[in-house]
């Protein structure tokens, strides 16, 4: 038993790090026996496995609360009792890894993150075409054409082979947060001072956002600072950075948006050394000097704090905190696609989606996949914007054209997430979207990045250095390739 358990742990600390990919029984099958939830003989299809209990581990996000708020329905209609297990994410890696692992399915649906879960475990995952296809369970393939086509894509799909792996559960993106009541009391001083429009629009560049934050640094009492960032030593910083670098033309790998949209095992040579990648890294170290200084130790939760507390004027931060912003701020705060840089605008896609784990035996899938297509539904989501759990924003097309959601996208509103709708939309264009890397091994990729954008931002290196130093790590990690297993 104890070394049943130090493999295992073995084999965890490989696969999150980079080193297995599983395959679809899972690498430490037939360990115990267990037994399949019963199906019954019945015409409807969504009760043919009533009296199932499941679990779904989820990152501890707001569409998930509001699901959790939200399971009587699912229950009325299914007969079928979820579970909802919800972590903190890195801790939700190392649950799915060993689940996967063990050839069981103690969590028979996964928050899938396209990064951490998906692109390294996607053989662990069903093909979720499959049942929606199958003519004894409800849904058809043809449905997956209402989800946003570069969410179905980034959150669902690893590969050109065609198959969808989850089905687009969230979708926080990160777009420019501002204060517009102080924006408007100052705008012609600030105009006139600065020779520009410093309202947040589709021209507004990296450059002016910049001059916007120093002006307020300067002529106002209001805020202590005119601008935050995620910049602490941690995820957010890689994607904090990732918006600037992508506005500049930069990139970590060729063909990026392709890398980031579909997913490959083989990215080829990081591209942090080229002259547009230094330029966004001297860039955003000045940024970063003129910013709030606590801005190095928040994360996206840190910010949007500071934010609501009135510390800083504007941010970039991801979308779904605008329900906390009017919670505590209502009515002032304005929300707008991110600066243009010399390339373009850019704005950091960090959606999720809900997959089934491929080990489940055949009745726990079809049950799975019943909480799957409802969870995901047209009428679940729009519950969810009313939910006073929070919720998320809809990642079906469909549930953004009824009245009360598009009369919702202007206050007062009653889905305060609606009131970003515009902000999205432009960021979700093929042209705007930012898609990090979409490769097994993202997770150390993703560090090697945050550690030396730190060094760069302490002092301990330049802009060129800490692309250089990235770059040199970056390709040792996925030189080592990805190695299937079983």
């Amino acid at each position: 038993m104890i070394e049943s358990r130090l493999s295992r742990r073995r084999l965890l600390g490989s696969a999150v790090a980079g080193g297995v990919a599983l395959a679809a029984g899972g690498l430490l099958g037939g360990c115990t026996s267990r037994q399949d939830v019963r199906r019954l003989a019945t015409d409807d299809r969504w009760r043919q496995f009533e009296g199932a209990t499941l679990n779904f581990i989820s990152e501890n996000t707001a569409p998930t609360a509001a699901i959790a708020a939200d399971l009587a329905p699912f229950t009325r209609l299914t007969g079928i009792k979820i579970n909802i297990v919800t972590l903190e994410l890195s801790a939700l890696v190392q649950k799915v890894a060993l689940d996967l692992a063990s050839g069981q399915a103690q969590y028979q649906v996964i928050y899938a993150d396209p990064y951490q879960v998906l692109a390294p475990y996607s053989k662990g995952l069903v093909d979720l075409r499959e049942l929606a296809d199958d003519p004894t369970l409800p849904g058809e393939v043809s449905d997956f054409a209402d989800f946003v086509p570069v969410q179905l894509d980034a959150a669902g799909r690893f590969g050109t082979d065609g198959k969808i792996y989850a089905l687009p559960y969230d979708c926080p993106t990160m777009i420019w947060q501002y204060r517009k009541d102080l924006f408007d009391e100052h705008h012609q001083r600030m105009a006139d001072d600065l020779g520009f429009d410093p309202t947040p629009g589709e021209h507004t560049t990296w450059q002016q956002y910049l001059a916007i934050a120093q002006w307020f640094n300067d002529n106002t009492d209001e805020v202590r600072y005119g601008a935050g960032h995620q910049a602490k030593q941690h995820d957010s910083l890689m994607c904090d950075f990732s918006n600037v670098l992508w506005s500049y033309g930069g990139d970590y790998f060729a063909n990026g948006f392709e890398v980031g949209r579909l997913g490959v095992v083989e990215p080829g040579p990081c591209l942090l050394t080229e002259d547009n990648a230094i330029e966004a890294a001297a860039f955003y170290q000045r940024l970063l000097s003129v910013a709030d200084p606590a801005s190095r130790t928040w994360d996206w939760d840190g910010l949007g704090a500071a934010f609501r507390a009135g510390r800083i004027a504007m941010c970039p931060n991801w979308h779904e905190y605008a329900a906390d912003n009017e919670a505590v701020l209502p009515g002032k705060v304005g929300y707008a696609r991110l600066p243009m840089g010399p390339q373009r605008s850019a704005n950091q896609y960090g959606g999720c989606g809900i997959g089934i784990s491929a080990n489940t035996l055949p009745g726990e899938r079809g049950a799975a996949w019943l909480f799957v297509n409802w969870a995901t539904a047209r009428d679940t989501q729009l519950r969810n914007l009313r939910s006073a759990a929070g919720g998320g924003t809809p990642t079906r097309t469909s549930v953004y054209e009824p009245p009360e959601v598009r009369a919702a996208e202007h206050r007062p509103s009653a889905m305060p997430n609606m009131l970003t709708a515009e902000a999205v939309r432009q960021a979700w264009l093929p042209e705007n979207a930012g898609l990090r890397p979409k490769i097994p091994m993202w997770n150390e990729c993703d560090t090697a990045i945050y550690t030396q954008l730190s060094r760069m931002l302490v002092g301990d290196a330049s802009p060129e250095q800490a692309m250089r130093e990235t770059t040199d790590r970056v390709n040792r990690i996925t030189a080592r390739g990805w190695v299937a297993a079983g």
